[in-house]
């Protein structure tokens, strides 16, 4: 190694984003040394992950006094690894950059111990932001760690405001791809299989964001995390839906002009960028050929026929609790559809039903947002369980 490389600790390493950013270690050997990988349920894959990578940390959600828990430690004692918490992971001196590639809840102690200690985090993860976003704002500032997003929209915005001054913000446009069922007339929506809503048309992406793409759950809570990674009101975000995902996103400045930022839809350019900045490094992907797109095709989402992207709305602009209310809401309605618990139009009507009967708690602490997160899980499980979705 040299001493220009770049520690990185993964969490979520055998999901999507995990193997994508593994894809980019890869390819730059000499960059990047990995510290610590964390992943689900998967161990095979996280084991070999482990014996190619061999991090100083290990872990698995599996982890429990199991036989699982057995092989876990099997695997770190074979590559001389230690078997710690993500937070343990996040706490290390030695990491430079946390990649935080999870789904769901999972990622927020990990994020706030990283940022509070000074290290940078590439997020991939929504939740965290919509969430906890003052509190995640207030870990960076405290601790001097960067927020560098991952998800392609927010990457985007943030080349986008490179050399320019955040008070000349007009509009943040997020561009959404309508997801796997955009093109399906809106009463075969009850019908829809998980298999159907999870073939997205330009992306690959793990199950969660798919379906979230599917019911534009995603780009409701990027309208949150666009607010709270950018510092804008709310009120200034904006999404447009376009086709074929090659305008990741757009920012409008005062004076009325406008910057885009456009490429394949390849999570690996991104990926890239979180880990890399302020370089650019030579490219991972395949460039942009514009001739061979042809077209480029934007149009207002209808929010009839995306009724989570109106329910998220209403949580950004309500703030509190409300949005982590709709984001552990909608993780569990999306988890019983994907096992065919309910079906795909029951999605909203169990976010709404949450957000609905939520009292929500203003500028709320970590304590409280866990509680609402709680609830809302609970909530959204006897639902299901009772068949009653109001």
């Amino acid at each position: 190694m040299t001493d220009s490389s770049t520690n990185l600790v993964l969490i979520g390493s055998t999901g999507s984003i995990g193997t994508q950013t593994l894809d980019v270690v890869r390819s730059m050997p000499e960059r990047y040394r990995v510290l610590g990988l964390a992943a689900g349920r998967n161990l095979d894959a996280l084991e070999t992950q482990a014996r190619e990578f061999r991090p100083r940390y290990l872990w698995a959600a599996a982890n429990g006094g199991s036989a699982e828990n057995a092989r876990l430690r099997t695997i770190a004692d074979e590559i001389g690894a230690s078997i710690a918490s993500m937070e343990v992971m996040a706490a290390d001196p030695d990491g430079d950059v946390l990649v935080v590639g999870t789904a769901g809840r999972a990622g927020l102690e990990p994020t706030l111990t990283a940022l509070r200690r000074g290290a940078d985090v590439a997020l991939a993860n929504k939740e965290v932001v919509v969430m906890a976003g003052a509190l995640v704002r207030a870990a960076a500032d405290a601790g001097g760690g960067q927020l560098r997003p991952i998800d392609s929209e927010h990457s985007a915005i943030w080349q986008c405001l490179w050399g320019e001054e955040e008070h000349e913000i007009r509009r943040i446009i997020l561009t959404a791809s309508g997801g796997a069922l955009r093109d399906l007339p809106p009463e075969q929506l009850p019908d829809v299989t998980p298999e159907q809503a999870l073939k997205h048309p330009t992306w690959n992406m793990g199950a969660k964001i798919t379906i979230d793409s599917a019911t534009l759950m995603n780009k409701g809570m990027e309208t949150i995390e666009a607010r709270w990674l950018f510092d804008v009101p709310y009120e200034r975000v904006e999404v447009i839906q376009h086709a074929e995902s090659i305008v990741h996103s757009l920012v409008e400045f005062a004076d009325g002009s406008v910057k885009a930022q456009l490429g394949y839809p390849d999570m690996r350019l991104p990926i890239q960028l979180a880990l890399s900045w302020p370089l650019r490094l030579r490219p991972t992907t395949d460039p942009l050929d514009l001739a061979a797109v042809g077209s480029l095709n934007f149009s207002t989402p209808d929010l009839d026929r995306y009724p989570c992207l109106r329910l998220a709305m209403r949580a950004g602009l309500a703030g509190g609790t409300y949005p982590a209310v709709m984001a552990a809401a909608d993780e569990i309605a999306v988890e019983a559809f994907l096992r065919r618990a309910i079906r795909f139009d029951q999605i909203p009507a169990l976010v709404e039903c949450a957000l609905d009967a939520h009292e929500s708690a203003s500028e709320p602490s970590l304590e409280q947002i866990d509680a609402a997160d709680q609830w809302a899980r609970r909530l959204t499980h006897e639902r299901i369980e009772a068949g009653s979705w109001s």
